[in-house]
């Protein structure tokens, strides 16, 4: 399976007549599409940054969609006073879910650079290592990581029932990328913190 991600950073006070937006068209017109199995929405409100994203059945199915989308990231630029968007496109690697997120849930959202050659060795002991530990958490609720083998980039989202859980498991987070990162020979770009505003997704378990 496959996903497209959407990142916008605008007006903060826009980001709920984006997710209005994305709730009532945007999800719509996705779902009417070929080989859509789910979209979901992260919000960061302080700087104004939202990610949108979309999962498909197959690669086809997520190109096509790209096309017959494009306007809907226009107008969603248009509606968080944002500049041009940031599109990428992934491989659903994983996907590990122990309980539904609600309302309140939140996510910590990691992106890495993988060296060249080694996404499959690391995306196996990620597999294996990491979804066990993070079950062992207070509040989580699922995990999900995306690849892009041709960047050798890859992003994983780590989802929990409330903020405070979120914010509890911070040291013991912080503890288990770096020292699988450091074991395995890649580096963490970046770490960012959102609420889930909107979480309709019908992705299998992939581990």
């Amino acid at each position: 399976m496959y996903a497209r991600s959407v990142t916008l950073q605008g007006d903060p006070g826009a980001v709920d007549d984006l997710i209005r937006y994305v709730r009532d068209e945007v999800m719509p017109r996705a779902q009417a599409a070929d080989g859509f199995v789910g979209l979901s929405m992260l919000c960061d409100r302080e700087p104004g940054r939202c990610i949108v994203t979309t999962a498909w059945a197959t690669e086809g199915a997520m190109r096509a969609s790209g096309e017959a989308l494009r306007d809907t990231r226009t107008r969603g630029a248009e509606i968080l006073g944002a500049p041009r968007p940031e599109v990428e496109q992934w491989e659903i690697a994983a996907m590990h879910r122990v309980r539904d997120t609600g309302e309140g849930a939140c996510a910590r959202v990691i992106w890495s650079q993988v060296q060249a050659g080694q996404v499959e060795r690391v995306l196996d002991a990620w597999r294996t290592t990491i979804p066990p530990q993070l079950e062992q958490m207070d509040g989580f609720c699922g995990v999900s990581a995306f690849v892009d083998r041709d960047s050798a980039r890859a992003v994983a989202a780590v989802s929990f029932e409330s903020r405070a859980a979120m914010e509890r498991s911070a040291d013991r987070g912080l503890e288990l990328r770096s020292r699988f990162a450091a074991s395995h020979g890649f580096d963490i770009t970046d770490v960012s913190e959102f609420d889930i505003a909107l979480a309709h997704l019908r992705l299998p378990e992939l581990v």
